[in-house]
């Protein structure tokens, strides 16, 4: 069953965000980026993996996210995530784990070539150690994916010119007993919002995309 993509290509980009380059995703910006992450080694005990996918849609670099359907058990269902999942004793690395979730959600088969590397680790609430694995796809249209419908509701974009503009944008500050704790990043989609590891993550692929010019509200920016 082929889910309907949900795609955003509204123009809410500010001026801020028209300055960034169109063609991000070159062979240039691919190596800075697979130098930089190469050095990037996963620590032991990693829980999942999550594959950080960039693509291309309509000739525009974008995020691939997916809703995560409403029948799912737990606290996530029905979030904008990235395609990913806990470790399995088959898996060769936590690339391979990564891979094989998305193979899994979205009903396509990605080369490992197409993987730039594995990010900084994150560690949830819960004590789960968690690889994000920065990816480009290639041409959406060309992709010919079928979701999963059991995992997911449908498949939404973010082009990355729109995750850049500050009409997009948003953070949330919290406080631990009575203090200012820690701020995160929170990315706005029509009728939808990117928030948690997610935004984290497309945080910090920003950041790895756009060293000169996208200002993190987090620390790290790998």
């Amino acid at each position: 069953m082929l889910l309907p993509l949900a795609l955003f290509s509204r123009n809410l980009c500010t001026n801020d965000a028209q300055k960034l380059p169109n063609g991000v995703l070159t062979n240039e910006t691919e190596q800075r980026c697979r130098q930089i992450l190469g050095s990037n080694i996963p620590p032991q005990g990693v829980s999942a993996g999550v594959l950080v996918t960039l693509c291309t849609f309509r000739g525009a670099p974008a995020f691939l996210y997916t809703l995560r359907s409403s029948r799912l058990r737990g606290r996530h269902k029905g979030d904008v995530s990235f395609p990913g999942g806990k470790c399995d004793l088959s898996d060769e690395d936590v690339i391979a784990t990564a891979l094989r979730e998305a193979q899994e959600e979205l009903g396509v088969t990605l080369a490992r070539s197409s993987v730039w590397g594995p990010m900084m680790p994150i560690t949830d609430w819960t004590g789960m150690v968690i690889v994000p694995v920065l990816a480009n796809i290639g041409c959406l249209e060309d992709l010919a994916a079928k979701p999963n419908p059991e995992e997911v509701e449908s498949l939404l974009t973010l082009p990355l010119a729109m995750a850049c503009a500050s009409s997009s944008r948003g953070y949330t500050s919290f406080r631990q007993r009575g203090r200012y704790a820690y701020t995160l990043p929170v990315f706005r989609l029509p009728g939808h919002k990117v928030w948690g590891l997610t935004a984290m993550m497309t945080d910090s692929a920003l950041s790895l995309l756009f060293p000169g010019s996208y200002r993190s509200v987090l620390r790290s920016s790998r």
